[in-house]
C-alpha cells in the first residue's frame, strides 16, 4: 500500500468521468473540488442549475449529483484506488453533498467498480424505439444486484402494473406540457449547438411513440404534439422502478448513484436505456408509482425502460476545468 499522489491532470481525468452521469435536463448541478488535507474530491450542488418549478424540493438534483459520485468511485477505482464516499458530510454546508476521499493504492486484481469504467464513457439515454428481444433473466439478476449493492431496490412489475404505470407517466406528461411555469422551464433546457456544454439538443430528443402508450418526455413542451416526430415503439416495454425505503436527502443520494450503477451494468450488458421520470415530478403520482393508497413503505426514485435498440446520441458535456473549484475561488457556482 502506498498514498496516492493526484497530479492536476488525473484530477481533470476523475472530474470527467463524474461529469458523464446523467442529470435532469442535462443541468450538471455540480461542482468539483479537491481538499488537499483530506485528499478527497468534494461535490456541491450548483443552485443556479436547479429546476424551480419541475424539482422544487431538489429531490432530482440530488440524484444527478448521486449518479456523479458513482461515477467518480468508479474512475478512481480504474486508477487504483479505493475509496467510501462521505454523503452530506458538513450539516453546516449544505451545498455540500458528497465527499470521496482516496484511500491507499489497491493490490492486487482491479475490483469490480473499475470493470465499470469503459461503460461509463459509452452509456448514453436512448429516446428510440427498442426491438421486441426480451432481456434475458441473467441481466435482470445483475440489475436488480447492482440496485441492492448500493441500498436501493428493482422492481420489475408485470404487464398490468407495466400498463398502470405507463399510464401515471402520460398523466404527468399531460399536466406538465398544460403547466406554464414546467412548461417554459423544459424548453429552456432545450438548446441548439450554442457550445454552452448544458441542456439538452434537439438531435437527441428521439421520437414519440405513435401508440400513444410509451410518454417519452417532450422537452420543448409542444403545445401541439402533431408537430413531433413519431414512431411505433416496443408493444411490450420492460421498465424497472427504483425505489428505497426511506426518502431523506442522504437517500436521494444514495439513489442516484443505485441508478447509474444500474445504468453502467446495463450498457456493459448492452442493454439501452431510458429514463421516465415525469410521474416522479408530481407529489400525488410519485406515491402511486410504488405504493398502495395510503402506503409510503417504498419511495419511487426512478422509472427506467429498458431493451434493445438504437444508443442514444451523446449529451453536451462541461468539460472538468469548467466544473472544478480552486482555492480561492467560489465555490457555489
Amino acid at each position: 500500500m502506498r498514498t496516492p499522489v493526484l497530479d492536476a491532470a488525473t484530477l481533470e481525468k476523475l472530474v470527467a468521468a463524474a461529469v458523464a452521469a446523467p442529470s435532469i435536463h442535462n443541468t450538471q448541478p455540480w461542482r468539483f473540488r479537491l481538499d488537499p488535507d483530506d485528499l478527497a474530491v468534494e461535490i456541491r450542488a450548483v443552485a443556479r442549475r436547479g429546476l424551480r418549478h419541475i424539482d422544487p424540493t431538489g429531490r432530482a438534483l440530488h440524484l444527478s449529483v448521486g449518479c456523479a459520485t458513482f461515477n467518480l468511485r468508479v474512475a478512481v477505482a480504474h486508477f487504483g484506488w479505493t475509496s467510501v464516499p462521505r454523503l452530506l458530510p458538513r450539516p453546516d454546508e449544505p451545498d455540500l453533498l458528497a465527499a470521496v476521499p482516496l484511500s491507499r493504492t489497491a493490490t492486487g486484481s482491479p475490483t469490480r467498480l473499475s470493470d465499470l469504467y469503459d461503460a461509463l464513457w459509452r452509456r448514453h439515454s436512448s429516446r428510440f424505439p427498442f426491438s421486441g428481444r426480451s432481456l434475458p433473466s441473467s441481466v435482470l439478476n445483475a440489475l436488480t444486484a447492482a440496485a441492492r449493492a448500493e441500498g436501493a431496490e428493482l422492481a420489475r412489475p408485470g404487464p398490468a402494473e407495466t400498463d398502470r404505470l405507463l399510464r401515471l407517466m402520460c398523466e404527468a406528461e399531460r399536466r406538465t406540457s398544460t403547466d406554464a411555469g414546467r412548461a417554459s422551464e423544459s424548453r429552456h433546457w432545450v438548446h441548439g449547438p450554442d457550445g454552452t456544454g448544458l441542456g439538452i439538443q434537439p438531435a437527441a430528443l428521439g421520437q414519440q411513440d405513435a401508440r400513444e402508450r410509451i410518454p417519452m418526455r417532450d422537452f420543448g413542451a409542444h403545445r401541439h404534439p402533431a408537430v413531433l416526430v413519431s414512431r411505433p415503439f416496443e408493444k411490450r416495454p420492460s421498465i424497472a422502478v427504483l425505489s428505497t425505503a426511506r426518502d431523506r436527502r442522504v437517500d436521494w443520494l444514495r439513489a442516484g448513484q443505485a441508478l447509474e450503477r444500474v445504468l453502467l451494468v446495463a450498457t456493459a450488458h448492452g442493454v439501452c436505456a431510458s429514463l421516465l421520470h415525469q410521474a416522479l415530478e408530481w407529489p400525488d403520482l410519485r406515491e402511486r408509482l410504488v405504493n398502495e393508497p395510503g402506503d409510503r413503505t417504498a419511495h419511487a426514485q426512478m422509472v427506467i425502460r429498458l431493451g434493445y435498440g438504437p444508443e442514444g446520441l451523446p449529451s453536451p458535456r462541461l468539460a472538468a476545468r469548467q466544473v472544478i473549484t480552486h482555492d480561492g475561488s467560489s465555490s457555489r457556482g
